[in-house]
């Protein structure tokens, strides 16, 4: 595809989902009590914990919504096959291969993070840990990194063909199930639209383990709870795809939105701390309101997000496919980089704030510049994002004539990673 083919504000949403990833996972090392994360910074604060709240609700509902979206086009441009093909390479190579490479990086961080805590830090002795930690395979294999994220959109997106290709068999399901995802389209252009979306949300969060979004990355067993709700987002998307017209009514959003959007935020800050209180008598309201509230604001989030950059970003702009096609890359291998630098600055004795806005931009620029270096016009690139691209940092090391020849030839084309 041209430039002119991409739907510029849905790249820009998508990317926005993966960096907002970045600075999620930056954060954790301020909360200020215990949640198994490979570091606790002197410096932590109960003030991150509205950020984590809000930020873990919607970014993967978004970003698996996108992945709908984005995934309908490239099946009905390509034909089941080569869809199937094109998954395979950009979802599944990555997950298996990113794994390998990963977890004992990451794995390294967690136990730098807990040397930290003796004041007694190696790094050679920590990547050496690291890399001793295959030796309890198949225990762990494929799990315990952010990678569950690809392992679900893979596992969404088979189901998803499957069932389609069993409605398809049932003889008039398939059309009424089309009118009636094109009439729940229609209605989510509408202010109230939202809560059919959120109330069937809002019975599936009652059944996560903790209060909010679990984190599915401990075992391969899919969790239930998590593939309803990111498969019903992935549904959603897929679905708007047909009636895209709705995302012009979420560019418009009125004070009603923002009144719900208030109130659900609040509430669900207020109710989150009864989960440490489970003798408390009023628990099962308090968590029945909870569920309510979350899912209020997730997909409050999810639509006035997707609205505000289809106001601000539908024009073309470089920088943003720029992001768009680095994304991928960034938040794959983001992880290993955030826990390392979280460990290292863990003692440095100022506020919390400006050390996570250092945590995010040192980390985002050092993903940034190994995707440029590394990764756009190499094979890597083609994988992720389906063709290699120019280079944009040249630092004079590269001839012009050679930078304009063969794999370094600019291509457009949109990026697909769902």
């Amino acid at each position: 595809m041209s430039t002119n083919d991409r739907i510029h504000d849905l790249d820009a949403v998508r990317a926005f989902a993966l960096l907002l990833g970045v600075v999620f996972h930056a954060c954790l090392s301020f909360v200020p009590v215990p949640i198994g994360w490979a570091v606790m910074d002197i410096s932590a604060s109960q003030s991150i914990l509205a950020f984590v709240l809000v930020s873990h609700s919607f970014r993967m509902p978004l970003f698996f919504l996108i992945a709908g979206f984005f995934g309908r086009m490239a099946f009905h441009r390509k034909g089941v096959g080569t869809f199937l093909r094109s998954r395979a390479v950009r979802l599944g190579i990555p997950f298996v291969v990113g794994w390998w490479i990963l977890w004992p990086l990451i794995i390294s961080g967690w136990i730098m993070g807990g040397a930290s805590m003796r004041g007694e830090v190696d790094v050679w002795k920590a990547l050496m840990g690291g890399f001793a930690s295959f030796g309890q395979f198949p225990k762990g294999l494929f799990v315990q990194t952010h990678l569950w994220f690809l392992y679900y959109l893979i596992l969404i997106t088979l189901l998803s063909l499957v069932l389609r290709k069993l409605t398809g068999l049932a003889g008039p399901i398939r059309p009424r199930l089309v009118k009636a995802g094109d009439k729940l389209v229609e209605c989510l252009s509408r202010p109230w639209g939202v809560l059919l979306v959120a109330l069937p949300a809002a019975l599936v969060l009652w059944f996560m383990r903790g209060w909010g979004m679990d984190t599915p990355d401990k075992t391969l067993i899919p969790h239930i709870p998590v593939l309803l709700v990111y498969g019903g987002a992935f549904q959603l998307g897929w679905i708007i795809q047909r009636n895209p017209s709705v995302l012009d009514g979420w560019a418009r959003p009125g004070w009603f939105q923002w009144v719900l959007l208030s109130l659900a935020f609040g509430c669900s800050l207020w109710l989150v701390g009864y989960q440490a209180d489970p003798s408390h008598p009023r628990l099962l309201l308090f968590r029945t309101g909870f569920v309510v509230s979350y899912a209020l604001m997730m997909w409050l989030l999810v639509f006035l997000t997707i609205g505000l950059f289809r106001r601000w970003m539908s024009r073309s702009r470089a920088w943003v496919r720029y992001l768009a096609d680095a994304s991928y890359w960034m938040y794959l291998i983001h992880l290993p980089v955030v826990v390392w630098l979280q460990v290292a600055v863990s003692e440095w004795p100022i506020h919390w704030f400006p050390k996570w806005g250092f945590l995010s931009v040192v980390t985002i620029g050092i993903s940034l510049l190994t995707y440029d270096l590394f990764v756009r016009s190499s094979l890597i690139g083609k994988t992720l994002n389906g063709r290699r691209q120019q280079r944009e940092l040249r630092f004079g090391l590269i001839p012009d004539n050679v930078r304009r020849s063969g794999v370094a030839r600019k291509t457009l084309n949109v990026t697909e990673i769902n």
